[in-house]
């Protein structure tokens, strides 16, 4: 008799575009690379001055944050969205995706009469991923026609089971804004945390930045990271607030496994959020990019490229993201990632980061011919 197979991971989504990184290698000048939404951007410098001065090298971090992190975190979210969180109810994580990734494992600990995680149809991956490695059951919720969650679209037994729910606004890769005091009244009204992932609200284009806690603190968890924001993604600073006895268990497990934002990165992330200035900079160089790119790639290829309400991505429609995205490498030497790396409803749309630097895109255009 033999054993049935365990978990095989599935290839890394951004994996699949070797062969057609292959492709626009062989232009001069190389890929130019809109696929994955990696800042190419400088950090402010006194950032750069407080990751390598803070002589926090030698001692282990606090998991939680140090409380000079936290009360940096805390005046953001006052200055920035109108919210006072108290310190005990927010906590540091490596960048977001590892706090993606793993906390449904610990809230099946917490709740194991529960087994289902919620997460857009449409969206980041490791929403979905973070379900499978846990043991729970992954349940995509429809999108409603803005792209927005459909909340009205869950099943009430998916609801009976949910040990979560995640929404993310703006979205990855839509660009769309979710009604998050919705969500977080969803929530409530079910017992269910919902965990808001909020690591584009400083590109949001529609409206001022939002985040879940401006409707109140129970019940949901907001998330964000220092590496959108800030161009630091290779320092890995994020950090989630929210309900106090949710951010509470999180902060006591993640102890026990280690999990610390390191010293240097701690005090960077200080510095960072304590400028805004920077910020206002990166939005207006987005915004341009975005332009530009919009009209580069609706004059090559026709189709119609909306721009989104947020974050730095244009997602549009072409028929069939794989073949757009190989006519792309091949006449413009650059990748972009095909909707179904988001789901199985993105696999007729292409997904395009604004992450290059101006010449950058221009060379895209000139190889396409456009002007």
């Amino acid at each position: 008799m033999t054993e049935s197979a365990g978990f095989v991971p599935p290839p890394y989504p951004y994996d699949r575009l070797d062969h057609l990184a292959t492709i626009s290698n062989a232009f001069p000048g190389g890929t130019v690379d809109l696929s994955i939404g990696t800042p190419c951007d400088p950090p402010p410098a006194a950032v750069l001055t407080a990751l390598g001065t803070s002589d926090s090298e030698r001692g282990y971090p606090s998991s939680i944050g140090s409380e000079a992190l936290r009360r940096s975190i805390r005046a953001w979210f006052e200055r920035r969205f109108g919210v006072d969180v108290p310190i005990a109810q927010i906590g540091a994580c490596i960048g977001t995706k590892e706090f993606v990734g793993t906390t449904p494992q610990y809230l099946r600990l917490r709740t194991p009469g529960r087994d289902t995680v919620l997460y857009p149809a449409v969206s980041y991956p490791t929403y979905e991923m973070g379900a499978i490695l846990s043991g729970c059951r992954p349940v995509a919720v429809p999108t409603a026609a803005d792209g927005s969650i459909d909340l009205s679209a869950i099943q009430p037994a998916d609801v009976a089971r949910a040990l979560m729910l995640w929404v993310n606004s703006p979205s990855n890769p839509t660009g769309a804004l979710s009604d998050l005091a919705a969500a977080a009244t969803w929530g409530r009204a079910h017992d269910v945390p919902v965990f808001s992932d909020e690591c584009y609200a400083e590109y949001t284009w529609d409206g001022p930045a939002r985040t879940i806690l401006q409707g109140g603190l129970q019940g949901v968890v907001a998330v964000h990271s220092l590496s959108k924001r800030s161009n630091l993604a290779g320092v890995r600073v994020g950090y989630y607030a929210g309900d106090a006895e949710l951010v509470h268990y999180l902060q006591e497990v993640r102890k026990h496994v280690g999990m610390m934002v390191p010293g240097p990165a701690q005090a960077a992330g200080i510095a960072a959020l304590a400028d805004d200035k920077h910020v206002t900079v990166q939005r207006d160089r987005y915004r341009q990019r975005l332009d530009r790119l919009a009209d580069v790639l609706e004059t090559w290829s026709g189709l119609t490229i909306p721009m989104p309400a947020g974050s730095f991505y244009l997602w549009f429609d072409a028929c069939d993201g794989w073949a757009f995205a190989e006519r792309f490498a091949t006449e413009g030497g650059a990748l972009v990632s095909p909707g179904d790396f988001y789901g199985a409803g993105g696999a007729h749309n292409v997904r395009a980061a604004v992450v290059q630097p101006d010449d950058r895109i221009e060379l895209v255009a000139s190889r396409l011919g456009v002007k």
